[in-house]
């Protein structure tokens, strides 16, 4: 196992774990870049792994056991010593953390929301019913049944190429995904449009990078910190202890987004059914530095709706 150093220190090398994946690559590289421009002396290096998440490809994501199955191979790359971090897009990290593991940066958020792709429409607004939407996420499926309900909204599995590439092939009139994604690798041609959150609130953590490690590791906490942003990481907690504290998985349609402004944050969630015939939703506000309870005080408010007669149906 990687033993821990003074935090003074500077680092002479860093092994990121990543998903072999084109967006989880260009995730690391980015980290990486960030860390040889900190630390010029220091060598940093990529282990590629192929995780669960990225074998399974023929189920829904919900069914075969959420969002740590793109995590756990990488995570006992950090327990067997063989990489000193991971680097994860954080609506992909589960809401609790094994105690073995801790969150040591939360980098600047790019685009939070969903975006429409389409070869055929320009919006959501102009397709017709009976056409069919592609989505991996039972988020976004419940609030298109919502507001779209005569669309057909079909699963749609696979990294971002794939699903490009079935798009391309015609089995989907449109597909949704996370609009940071196709910025980050080139793709922003391919957004129709950005939906509002008034449209698809985004999942929690969504467009946002987490590096993890293992939960000695000061010495790496230390170096990490000029990579971590307050104001993001802070939106993020708030949306992440809503999720935790309703029980939020891929198996949970559950929506959350906050905004930092002047040392505030406003949190945003929802509740739903997965076909739509049910939602529940609200907001909070408040500081910055006390976004864990801003995520509680949101879930209680989500309760009082009936959100926990929902999770049961759903259970």
């Amino acid at each position: 196992m990687i033993q821990s150093k003074p935090a003074a220190s500077l680092p002479e090398r860093i092994v990121i774990a990543t998903r072999e994946s084109r967006l989880a690559l260009w995730q690391a590289e980015h980290v990486k870049s960030r860390l040889e421009t900190l630390y010029p002396a220091c060598r940093v290096e990529l282990l590629g792994m192929t995780t669960r998440g990225d074998q399974i490809l023929d189920r829904p994501l919900a069914k075969v056991g959420g969002k740590g199955l793109f995590v756990k191979e990488l995570e006992a790359a950090l327990l067997e010593g063989r990489a000193d971090i991971a680097v994860h897009s954080m609506k992909d990290v589960p809401m609790t953390l094994a105690p073995e593991f801790r969150l040591a940066a939360i980098s600047a958020r790019e685009e939070p929301f969903d975006a429409f792709v389409s070869n055929r429409y320009d919006s959501l607004d102009d397709m017709p019913p009976g056409a069919v939407v592609g989505t991996s996420s039972l988020r976004r499926e419940s609030q298109l049944h919502i507001r779209f309900p005569y669309l057909g909204v079909t699963s749609l599995r696979g990294n971002l190429d794939t699903r490009l590439r079935k798009l391309d092939e015609g089995q989907y009139d449109a597909i949704i995904l996370a609009a940071a994604g196709l910025k980050r690798l080139g793709l922003g041609e391919r957004i129709r449009g950005v939906l509002s959150a008034e449209v698809s609130l985004p999942a929690a953590g969504q467009g946002a990078l987490g590096i993890e490690c293992l939960a000695g590791r000061d010495d790496l906490v230390a170096w990490l910190n000029p990579l971590h942003d307050t104001e993001s990481a802070g939106c993020v907690s708030a949306e992440r202890a809503l999720s935790r504290a309703l029980a939020g998985s891929c198996e949970v349609p559950l929506g959350a987004y906050g905004e930092c402004f002047a040392g505030r944050i406003r949190l945003r969630g929802f509740v739903a059914l997965p076909d739509g015939s049910r939602m529940v939703q609200a907001e909070c506000e408040g500081a910055l530095d006390d976004a864990e309870r801003i995520g509680l005080t949101l879930a209680d408010a989500l309760r009082a709706q009936g959100a926990a007669d929902i999770l049961a149906q759903i259970g």
